[in-house]
């Protein structure tokens, strides 16, 4: 590919510098230490950039799970997770990622290398039109022509990805133009303006909450900080307020705390489900209450709730788009504890404590003791041994009916302890793993996936061996799309295509690697198998050879079959 490098009237190349170089200088300037991808020709001035700067390039084995790193990092900081790929096949193998944050409401920023500015609308080769291929699932899509306007523009891209409902932002790159000199300064870093509520708002809801004597909050989103999520469980302790979160937002609320009532997520404990319709104020605290925590748009009415409903969140276009509250108060979920709590302090009525204790009483009938399934290797042997990890131990997921045992059964204990994609989104576990041990080494990040689930982004594997990410991944092996096989017995019972999986020996493809790989397929083989996994200081992997039978922690597939035969 030619690469232009014309010097504009004015410019000496004492003063000047390239786009790329300017690039990476806009990077650090925003205090960016690591960044992700899979290196490409039309981005290769920026990798010449990046040799000279302070800035770690973990190499990606594909885009997808680079940008699922990015991802990652982006929970993880609350600042923009950093992800570059090549134009074309790159650029949509990272488009994963994209629909990830975009769910989750996380913080990130993809750079894409782009045909040269002259060869546009030519159909060249890899050439993409990133403002409609992306524009739908970002929050801003666009393209830097002039070199000169990219500390402007991607300081702002740093901005629009924060603020509000974080989000993506994909900033497309001309080679040529990253070829350029142009003589411009740097722009500082760009801070987070934070939403904060309206005092009236908060005097109300202060009202609403004083007289509520079944009230109940349900936190998600994201915008929190370890701070805020701690004080305001400790608030809710101390006011007797049960605390729910949404799906995948376990980390939210520890498990241990008395206010801790469960999560709205995939099968979730009916007695939740019914607290929630029996209470008098619903607080709904940085989320939107979607498809899953609704169960499906059941649980809530729409657009009238149904309940009291008082909905805090920090994007204006969120407030009423689905759910019609009695008050809704746009702030971030930090500025809004900040803010709020002092106000909303009070005395607490007769009845709300037993009404926190039966929140949490239903809470511990119904994840204390996990269930015997089918086949030797017992779920309740992994279960146990997650549960003795360290507090702030970081678990992994992406999507499969294996999650059903660690969301159900696993207690989170602190802030940042749980990566897994709202989205629903396979393959996400094990490159989210490995971006959360590079971004904190001394913590024990453990990932989980099915045998569908990791071959997702099997891959990356060879990442965590090649930066030293001594990451454990745990394979549920049951030889099946588990979850999509669990609906087609419902639906189609006895009908089985497209749904079974062959699987290679994951603990000798860990080991092939250059990691270690360990085997469980009886019972009480689970602990050993781990503890020496943890113990190897490097990446490792358990492979679970687990019962087809066992397709949830309370069904077996050959039950659900016969149940929807008796039912044809």
């Amino acid at each position: 590919m030619t690469m232009h490098a014309a010097i504009a009237p004015g410019i000496t190349p004492n003063t000047a510098r390239t786009g790329a170089r300017l690039l990476v200088a806009a990077l650090e300037a925003q205090g960016v230490k690591m960044v992700f991808g899979v290196p490409g020709e039309s981005y290769l001035p920026v990798l010449d950039a990046l040799h000279d700067s302070g800035i770690r390039f973990i190499t990606c084995r594909q885009e997808g799970g680079a940008a699922i790193m990015a991802e990652a990092q982006g929970k993880l900081t609350g600042r923009p997770g950093i992800c570059f790929v090549t134009r074309g096949p790159g650029a949509t193998n990272a488009s994963a990622g994209i629909h990830i944050a975009q769910q989750d409401a996380t913080p990130m920023i993809l750079f894409v290398g782009q045909v040269a500015r002259d060869m546009r609308q030519r159909c060249a080769f890899q050439e993409v039109d990133y403002s409609a291929v992306f524009g739908s699932m970002t929050k801003w899509a666009l393209e830097i022509d002039n070199p000169a306007r990219i500390p402007e523009l991607v300081s702002r891209a740093f901005r629009v990805a924060c603020q509000g409902r974080p989000g993506p932002v994909v900033i497309a790159l001309p080679e040529d133009m990253l070829a350029e000199l142009a003589d411009v300064a740097d722009a500082a870093i760009t801070p987070t303006v934070e939403a904060f509520p309206d005092p009236a708002a908060i005097d109300d809801l202060a009202r609403r909450l004083a007289a509520a004597e079944r009230p109940l909050a349900i936190l998600g989103g994201s915008g929190w900080t370890a701070e805020a999520a701690a004080a305001f469980a400790n608030f809710a302790e101390a006011h007797h307020i049960p605390l729910a979160v949404e799906f995948r937002r376990q980390m939210l609320v520890s498990g241990m705390s008395e206010a801790y009532a469960g999560d709205l997520g995939f099968g979730a404990n009916p007695a939740l489900l019914a607290r929630v319709k029996q209470s008098d104020l619903v607080l709904l605290l940085g989320g939107t209450m979607g498809e899953v925590p609704s169960q499906g748009y059941e649980l809530l009415g729409i657009p009238n709730p149904g309940v009291p409903l008082v909905h805090v969140h920090p994007g204006a276009e969120e407030l009423g788009r689905v759910y019609q509250a009695a008050l809704s108060i746009q702030a971030n979920p930090r500025a809004f504890v900040t803010a709020a709590l002092p106000t909303l302090a009070h005395a607490v009525p007769g009845p709300r404590a037993v009404w926190r204790e039966a929140a949490r009483a239903a809470y511990r009938a119904w994840t204390d003791d996990v269930p015997a399934n089918p086949g030797p290797v017992q779920m309740a042997e992994v279960v146990a041994a997650l549960r003795a990890l360290p507090s702030d131990s970081v678990m992994c997921n992406g999507a499969g009916n294996y999650a059903i045992w660690l969301h159900r059964f696993h207690r989170y204990q602190a802030y940042g302890t749980q990566l897994a994609p709202t989205s629903g989104s396979m393959g996400y576990g094990l490159p989210a793993a490995v971006s959360a041990k590079l971004h904190q080494p001394d913590r024990t990040i453990v990932a989980l996936a099915g045998d569908g689930c990791f071959l997702m982004h099997g891959q990356e594997f060879a990442t965590a061996v090649q930066h030293g990410a001594a990451i454990v991944a745990v394979v549920i092996d049951n030889g099946m799309y588990g979850t999509i096989r669990m609906h087609q017995e419902r639906e189609f019972p006895g009908r089985v295509l497209g749904t079974q999986l062959y699987s290679p020996d994951f603990a000798a493809l860990a080991r092939a690697y250059g990691g270690v790989g360990f085997t469980v397929e009886k019972a009480g083989e689970f602990q050993a198998a781990f503890d020496a996994a943890m113990a190897s200081g490097r990446p490792a992997l358990v492979h679970v050879r687990l019962d087809p039978e066992a397709i949830t922690p309370t069904s077996t597939l050959s039950g659900i079959r016969a149940k929807a035969l008796a039912g044809s």
